[in-house]
Protein backbone atom coordinates (compact mmCIF):
# COMPACT_ATOMS: atom_id res chain seq x y z
CA UNK A 1 0.00 0.00 0.00
CA UNK A 2 1.56 3.38 -1.24
CA UNK A 3 1.97 5.94 1.44
CA UNK A 4 1.43 9.90 1.17
CA UNK A 5 2.47 12.31 3.25
CA UNK A 6 -0.12 15.67 3.34
CA UNK A 7 1.91 18.60 4.11
CA UNK A 8 -1.63 21.05 4.11
CA UNK A 9 -2.39 23.59 6.63
CA UNK A 10 -6.14 24.06 5.37
CA UNK A 11 -8.21 21.73 7.28
CA UNK A 12 -11.17 21.36 5.29
CA UNK A 13 -8.70 20.78 2.35
CA UNK A 14 -5.81 18.70 3.56
CA UNK A 15 -9.36 16.54 5.54
CA UNK A 16 -10.90 15.93 1.63
CA UNK A 17 -7.85 14.93 0.32
CA UNK A 18 -7.26 12.60 2.76
CA UNK A 19 -10.71 10.71 2.58
CA UNK A 20 -10.29 10.55 -1.14
CA UNK A 21 -6.88 9.31 -1.05
CA UNK A 22 -8.19 6.89 1.63
CA UNK A 23 -10.80 6.11 -0.36
CA UNK A 24 -8.45 5.26 -3.59
CA UNK A 25 -6.52 2.84 -1.19
CA UNK A 26 -3.51 4.87 0.13
CA UNK A 27 -2.07 5.23 3.74
CA UNK A 28 -2.35 8.85 4.41
CA UNK A 29 -0.31 10.70 6.88
CA UNK A 30 -0.97 14.83 7.53
CA UNK A 31 0.97 17.58 8.70
CA UNK A 32 0.29 20.99 9.18
CA UNK A 33 3.52 22.70 8.64
CA UNK A 34 6.47 23.17 6.87
CA UNK A 35 9.09 22.03 9.92
CA UNK A 36 7.06 18.89 10.19
CA UNK A 37 6.98 18.24 6.63
CA UNK A 38 10.95 18.27 6.76
CA UNK A 39 11.12 16.00 9.45
CA UNK A 40 8.76 13.40 8.18
CA UNK A 41 9.91 13.74 4.70
CA UNK A 42 13.41 12.73 6.31
CA UNK A 43 12.35 10.49 8.50
CA UNK A 44 11.30 8.50 5.12
CA UNK A 45 8.74 5.54 4.02
CA UNK A 46 6.51 7.41 2.18
CA UNK A 47 6.35 7.03 -1.72
CA UNK A 48 5.04 10.77 -2.61
CA UNK A 49 4.60 14.11 -0.56
CA UNK A 50 1.87 16.22 -1.36
CA UNK A 51 2.72 19.87 -0.58
CA UNK A 52 1.01 22.93 -0.23
CA UNK A 53 3.16 26.02 -1.06
CA UNK A 54 1.99 28.32 1.63
CA UNK A 55 2.74 27.17 4.87
CA UNK A 56 3.17 27.85 8.30
CA UNK A 57 6.85 27.86 9.66
CA UNK A 58 8.67 27.49 6.57
CA UNK A 59 6.61 27.07 2.73
CA UNK A 60 6.47 24.55 0.54
CA UNK A 61 9.54 26.04 -1.39
CA UNK A 62 12.15 25.87 1.15
CA UNK A 63 10.61 22.32 2.31
CA UNK A 64 11.15 21.23 -1.08
CA UNK A 65 14.59 22.70 -1.15
CA UNK A 66 15.39 21.26 2.28
CA UNK A 67 14.62 17.96 1.11
CA UNK A 68 15.83 17.79 -2.11
CA UNK A 69 19.46 18.76 -0.68
CA UNK A 70 18.88 16.11 2.04
CA UNK A 71 19.28 13.82 -0.59
CA UNK A 72 15.11 12.71 -0.33
CA UNK A 73 14.06 11.33 -3.61
CA UNK A 74 10.91 10.90 -3.21
CA UNK A 75 8.25 12.85 -5.56
CA UNK A 76 6.62 15.82 -4.40
CA UNK A 77 3.41 16.79 -6.10
CA UNK A 78 2.98 20.82 -4.93
CA UNK A 79 -0.20 22.38 -4.37
CA UNK A 80 -0.24 26.48 -5.65
CA UNK A 81 -3.25 28.59 -4.85
CA UNK A 82 -1.75 31.13 -7.61
CA UNK A 83 -1.95 30.30 -11.45
CA UNK A 84 1.75 32.09 -11.45
CA UNK A 85 3.98 30.26 -13.92
CA UNK A 86 7.26 31.54 -12.30
CA UNK A 87 5.67 29.87 -8.69
CA UNK A 88 5.87 26.84 -11.08
CA UNK A 89 9.00 27.12 -12.84
CA UNK A 90 10.76 27.60 -8.74
CA UNK A 91 9.04 24.73 -7.91
CA UNK A 92 10.26 22.11 -9.99
CA UNK A 93 13.92 23.84 -10.19
CA UNK A 94 13.67 23.26 -6.64
CA UNK A 95 13.23 19.39 -7.21
CA UNK A 96 8.91 19.13 -7.23
CA UNK A 97 7.78 16.30 -9.68
CA UNK A 98 4.22 17.95 -10.49
CA UNK A 99 2.21 20.74 -9.23
CA UNK A 100 -1.59 21.43 -9.22
CA UNK A 101 -2.99 24.67 -9.18
CA UNK A 102 -6.00 25.72 -6.92
CA UNK A 103 -8.90 25.21 -7.22
CA UNK A 104 -8.16 21.89 -8.61
CA UNK A 105 -10.70 18.87 -8.99
CA UNK A 106 -10.73 15.74 -6.91
CA UNK A 107 -9.83 13.70 -10.45
CA UNK A 108 -7.30 15.53 -11.73
CA UNK A 109 -4.96 15.15 -8.15
CA UNK A 110 -5.77 11.87 -7.93
CA UNK A 111 -5.03 11.20 -11.64
CA UNK A 112 -1.56 12.89 -10.91
CA UNK A 113 -1.39 10.77 -7.84
CA UNK A 114 -1.16 7.78 -9.65
CA UNK A 115 1.26 9.03 -12.48
CA UNK A 116 4.00 10.12 -9.93
CA UNK A 117 3.41 6.61 -8.48
CA UNK A 118 3.68 4.57 -11.12
CA UNK A 119 7.35 7.13 -12.00
CA UNK A 120 8.48 6.53 -8.50
CA UNK A 121 7.83 2.32 -9.32
CA UNK A 122 9.37 2.36 -12.75
CA UNK A 123 12.51 4.26 -11.63
CA UNK A 124 13.05 2.28 -8.57
CA UNK A 125 12.21 -1.20 -10.41
CA UNK A 126 14.72 0.84 -13.16
CA UNK A 127 14.73 0.66 -16.09
CA UNK A 128 11.60 -0.55 -17.22
CA UNK A 129 7.89 1.12 -18.47
CA UNK A 130 5.25 0.02 -20.05
CA UNK A 131 1.86 2.05 -21.57
CA UNK A 132 -0.50 0.04 -23.52
CA UNK A 133 1.11 -2.60 -25.58
CA UNK A 134 4.49 -0.87 -25.37
CA UNK A 135 7.71 -1.84 -23.13
CA UNK A 136 10.36 0.62 -22.73
CA UNK A 137 13.66 -1.38 -21.74
CA UNK A 138 16.37 1.30 -21.18
CA UNK A 139 18.67 -1.38 -19.38
CA UNK A 140 18.54 -3.12 -23.21
CA UNK A 141 17.82 0.26 -25.14
CA UNK A 142 15.27 -1.74 -26.46
CA UNK A 143 11.57 -0.72 -27.15
CA UNK A 144 8.83 -4.16 -27.78
CA UNK A 145 5.49 -3.50 -28.69
CA UNK A 146 3.15 -6.63 -28.36
CA UNK A 147 5.99 -8.15 -27.26
CA UNK A 148 7.99 -7.99 -30.96
CA UNK A 149 11.10 -5.86 -30.95
CA UNK A 150 10.46 -1.56 -32.43
CA UNK A 151 13.70 -0.66 -34.47
CA UNK A 152 14.85 2.46 -33.30
CA UNK A 153 17.17 5.07 -33.81
CA UNK A 154 19.75 6.35 -30.84
CA UNK A 155 17.35 9.54 -30.84
CA UNK A 156 14.26 8.48 -30.99
CA UNK A 157 15.05 6.32 -28.07
CA UNK A 158 16.50 9.27 -26.28
CA UNK A 159 13.21 11.29 -26.90
CA UNK A 160 11.34 8.38 -25.69
CA UNK A 161 13.34 8.42 -22.61
CA UNK A 162 12.48 12.30 -22.17
CA UNK A 163 8.97 11.69 -22.05
CA UNK A 164 8.41 8.84 -19.65
CA UNK A 165 10.90 10.59 -17.09
CA UNK A 166 8.43 14.23 -17.71
CA UNK A 167 5.05 12.39 -18.57
CA UNK A 168 2.15 14.23 -17.59
CA UNK A 169 4.01 17.35 -18.38
CA UNK A 170 3.82 20.18 -21.51
CA UNK A 171 7.95 19.94 -22.68
CA UNK A 172 7.94 22.99 -25.28
CA UNK A 173 9.85 22.27 -28.42
CA UNK A 174 13.13 24.14 -27.24
CA UNK A 175 12.94 21.56 -24.17
CA UNK A 176 13.04 18.38 -26.07
CA UNK A 177 15.47 19.87 -28.18
CA UNK A 178 17.49 20.58 -24.93
CA UNK A 179 17.02 17.42 -23.55
CA UNK A 180 17.22 15.02 -26.59
CA UNK A 181 19.23 16.67 -28.58
CA UNK A 182 21.63 18.71 -26.04
CA UNK A 183 22.10 22.36 -25.81
CA UNK A 184 24.48 22.76 -28.27
CA UNK A 185 22.62 21.52 -30.91
CA UNK A 186 21.73 23.32 -34.50
CA UNK A 187 18.58 21.93 -35.58
CA UNK A 188 15.52 23.32 -35.98
CA UNK A 189 12.44 23.13 -33.71
CA UNK A 190 10.99 21.43 -37.18
CA UNK A 191 13.13 18.36 -36.53
CA UNK A 192 10.84 17.41 -33.13
CA UNK A 193 7.98 17.60 -35.24
CA UNK A 194 8.89 15.01 -37.42
CA UNK A 195 10.35 13.13 -34.73
CA UNK A 196 6.88 12.51 -33.20
CA UNK A 197 5.27 11.67 -36.48
CA UNK A 198 7.80 8.70 -36.54
CA UNK A 199 6.94 7.67 -32.71
CA UNK A 200 3.49 8.12 -33.23
CA UNK A 201 3.51 5.64 -36.44
CA UNK A 202 5.37 3.36 -34.72
CA UNK A 203 4.09 3.60 -31.02
CA UNK A 204 0.21 4.80 -31.22
CA UNK A 205 -2.50 2.31 -32.04
CA UNK A 206 -4.03 5.09 -34.27
CA UNK A 207 -0.80 7.60 -35.30
CA UNK A 208 -3.56 9.88 -36.77
CA UNK A 209 -5.32 10.12 -33.87
CA UNK A 210 -2.84 9.73 -30.94
CA UNK A 211 -3.35 8.84 -26.73
CA UNK A 212 -0.24 9.33 -25.71
CA UNK A 213 2.35 11.60 -27.65
CA UNK A 214 -0.06 14.65 -27.36
CA UNK A 215 0.17 17.91 -29.08
CA UNK A 216 -0.89 20.91 -27.08
CA UNK A 217 -1.53 23.53 -29.48
CA UNK A 218 1.01 26.79 -28.98
CA UNK A 219 3.17 25.04 -26.30
CA UNK A 220 4.69 22.01 -27.54
CA UNK A 221 3.74 18.45 -26.66
CA UNK A 222 2.75 16.64 -23.21
CA UNK A 223 3.27 11.93 -22.76
CA UNK A 224 -0.02 10.97 -20.93
CA UNK A 225 1.61 7.23 -20.74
Amino acid sequence: MPRILIVEDEPAISFGLELDLKTDGYEVEVVEDGESAVRRGHEGGFDLIVLDLMLPKKDGFEVCRELRRGGIKTPILMLTARNLEVEKVLGLDLGADDYVTKPFSPKELRARVRALLRRGSSEEAGERYSFSDVEVDFARGEVRRGGVCVEMTPLEFQLIGVFVKNRGRVLSRDRLLDLAWGTDTHVTQRVVDNYIVTLRKKLEPEPAAPRFLMSVRGQGYRFDG
